[in-house]
């Protein structure tokens, strides 16, 4: 009588609300919370033998509190404090959380930014983030800050995603710090949009260099004893935004995408980079590849993707090319959307931006509780117990979403407040 009762009140079937089940999807909420974060700098390597996920997403600092403090307890109402990006070590559940760096207090000009990244329905993690806050303070910029934002989505295993996590940003930083030392206060617009494509398209160039040189056993393939043909079948799709106060610089390859909100609209800074786009499939075929239909269009019927780094066996049908948005910051911008098509395939662009606006406006109802069909989780290890921030909000709600849409592609989000750091 409790199955049935319970069947009809929840409106699942009777197979969904059995304990195997319920186990699984507990699993993924405990993995999505934990998983969830804003990022700060690396901290020290840990010395644990987790498995490849959890090293990954445990090697940040705790959640520096961001400078919008209006958000209350009861606007957030329920949210964990896990979600918020703190990683407390299993040595330290009985020990006092260290003080929390609240940010804000350093630096001002940084913008506010939620990450979500987790594995969701897929087998194994190949979506790799990198937020660099701060980047440098290139000449090009008149010597103020830059920041960082990239979402990498990788395919045949997650050796050339990581690599472009670790890698990719710095390549961007050095390309700005080698530009010349010239004037630009004086110099027009188009002058400097000409130097950001160069700086993009030097850096994805250079990535894609270093991707098709790279192992798996992530050594030189020239001097790794691995065959030859693993080096050849990891690639990855990037998108990478470049955040000044005056401009947003967008540089994309593969189906990832970035969207920004302006005035409630959203406004596409990428277009997908699908085999059965009409320039793509001529330039595939110009190539000497085909556009086959194997559960969809693909280059050569395996690649899903047209463009990307790394997928050396499909060059040069798969290209590096990034396509390059440079744009004007105007008053009306509310937020940059950065995701992976985990999120994209179960989500439109105007969908998600009204969710992340929704957040960041603070409309949060206090009745709203991500964790509320978790309340019976094991809460061990919640860390300090402050409030996310709303960006983080945005990203969790956006991913859940996606979750609840089956998505079966691993779910990477960036939501990034243009409103918290306007010229």
């Amino acid at each position: 009588m409790t199955e049935i009762y319970r069947t009809v009140s929840t409106g699942r079937r009777r197979d969904d609300v059995s304990p195997t089940k319920c186990r699984e999807r507990r699993r993924r909420r405990i993995e999505m919370r934990r998983q969830a974060a804003v990022y700060g700098e690396p901290s020290s390597s840990s010395s644990s033998s987790k498995n490849r996920e959890e090293t990954i997403y445990s090697g940040f600092v705790p959640l520096r509190k961001h400078a919008r403090m209006a958000t209350t307890a009861a606007e957030m109402s329920g949210l964990p404090a896990d979600v918020g990006g703190v990683f407390p070590s299993p040595t330290s559940s009985h020990k006092k959380p260290e003080a929390i760096v609240w940010k804000g207090e350093e630096a001002d000009d940084e913008p506010m930014y939620g990450v979500v990244s987790v594995m969701g329905r897929s087998r194994k993690m190949e979506d790799m983030v990198t937020v660099r806050p701060s980047l440098c303070k290139p000449e090009i910029n008149q010597q103020n800050p830059v920041h960082f934002f990239a979402v990498y989505d990788g395919h045949g295993g997650s050796q050339v995603s990581t690599l472009c996590s670790t890698t990719m940003h710095t390549l961007v930083k050095e390309e700005l710090e080698q530009q010349p030392g010239c004037k630009f206060e004086g110099a027009g617009n188009d002058v400097v949009e000409e130097k950001w494509r160069g700086v993009m398209r030097r850096s994805f160039e250079r990535m894609d260099v270093l991707a098709m040189g790279t192992c798996m056993c992530m050594t030189s393939a020239s001097l790794c004893n691995c065959d030859p043909r693993e080096a050849a079948i990891s690639g990855s799709t990037a998108v990478a935004a470049v955040l000044t106060k005056e401009h947003i610089v967008l540089a994309n390859t593969g189906d990832s995408r970035a969207v920004l909100c302006r005035n409630g609209m959203a406004i596409p800074l990428s277009s997908d980079h699908k085999p059965d786009r009409p320039d793509e499939r001529a330039r595939i075929e110009a190539a000497g590849g085909r556009v086959l239909v194997v559960d969809g269009a693909r280059v050569e019927g395996i690649l899903a993707t047209s463009r990307a780094i790394g997928d050396r066996y499909l060059k040069p049908m798969v290209a590096w090319e990034p396509e390059i948005a440079f744009m004007r910051r105007e008053s009306g911008d509310e937020c940059l959307i950065l995701a992976s098509d985990g999120l994209w395939d179960v989500l439109s662009s105007q969908l998600a931006c009204d969710i992340a606006r929704f957040c960041l406006r603070g409309d949060t109802p206090s009745g709203l509780d991500l964790n509320e069909t978790a309340q019976e989780d094991d809460s061990e290890g919640q860390g300090s117990g402050q409030n996310p921030s709303r960006s983080v909000l945005a990203a969790t709600l956006l991913t859940r979403l996606a979750l609840g849409r089956q998505s079966n592609d691993n779910i990477s989000v960036i939501v990034i407040d243009l409103k918290n750091s306007s010229p």
